[in-house]
């Protein structure tokens, strides 16, 4: 097999891992880029192509981060991470395997090495032995580390996911109800703690600098705000596994919003309308 058939086949996983790893599409291109440079520059022959393709990805995205940081200092307002946005199939296996939107803005609480070992051990399934050679660390501190991960992230997790019929159907209501003005509709929807993040990045609207918590709130503001897009096209797409609504002034996205749920309630509305963020919504 050719160089540059092994990393084709492999491409997939390999930007799965690194967006995972980063939260941003043209930082995980980068990767991807550094990394096919590095897979060609090589002097010798691989016999796990896979691994050693891995391996390079995951110490790029590693050294990505800092720059990711020294960015994210001067970003304006809430940071979100740009959506991953799929057509509503019937098929999970044609779906990209990524992180959750909730699962991803936890992500970002974690330090890099913690969100490496994280994304490779409980969403990708890789031993730990293997991950302490990919980051040059002994078995016994990426244990430690895959520990205080998972203990941060699960705790933050919601208690119980419906089915995806369910979600969608719920999707439904949710639009309906906030572009129809119909307030106690919206707060039967929502969660009682529930929280809305805008992420407008100085570029796009966005209703707070801040999270805005609370059922009576969050249903305000998005009453609100619907009403401003009442003639726009909506269609429903999923992002990281969850629904997603995405808002065209004619055929250019202007904004997505992902939920997220806890039992049959939303818990979470996550809206980008950073136009830098929405080149893959369609």
């Amino acid at each position: 097999m050719t160089a540059t058939q092994d990393f084709v086949d492999h491409r997939e996983l390999l930007f799965s891992i690194a967006y995972d790893m980063l939260g941003s599409v043209a930082d995980t291109e980068d990767v991807l880029q550094e990394t096919w440079l590095a897979w060609t520059a090589r002097d010798r022959e691989v016999d796990n192509p896979r691994a050693y393709l891995v391996r390079i990805a995951v110490n790029q995205a590693l050294a990505r981060r800092a720059e990711i940081g020294r960015r994210r200092e001067t970003y304006v307002g809430q940071w979100l991470p740009e959506p991953l946005v799929t057509p509503v199939t019937s098929d999970p296996a044609e779906r990209r395997d990524t992180a959750s939107m909730a699962l991803l803005v936890v992500l970002e609480t974690l330090s890099p090495l913690e969100r490496a070992v994280f994304v490779l051990h409980e969403v990708f399934a890789y031993p730990l032995i293997e991950i302490a050679d990919m980051v040059g660390r002994t078995p016994d501190a990426v244990r430690q580390v895959a520990h205080r991960a998972r203990s941060h992230v699960h705790a933050r997790r919601p208690r119980y996911r419906p089915d995806p019929r369910t979600r969608q159907a719920v999707t439904e209501r949710f639009l309906e109800a906030a572009i129809g003005g119909d307030v106690e509709e919206l707060l039967r929807v929502l969660a009682p703690d529930v929280t809305l993040w805008t992420d407008g990045g100085g570029k796009g609207p966005a209703t707070s600098p801040e999270p805005i918590h609370g059922r009576d709130a969050v249903a305000r503001v998005l009453v609100s705000v619907a009403a401003g897009v009442a003639g726009f096209d909506v269609g429903y797409r999923i992002v990281g596994g969850d629904p997603a609504i995405v808002i065209f002034d004619g055929e250019a996205p202007v904004a997505v919003l992902v939920l997220t749920f806890d039992g049959p309630a939303v818990n979470g509305v996550y809206s980008i309308t950073n136009p830098d963020k929405l080149s893959g919504a369609r």
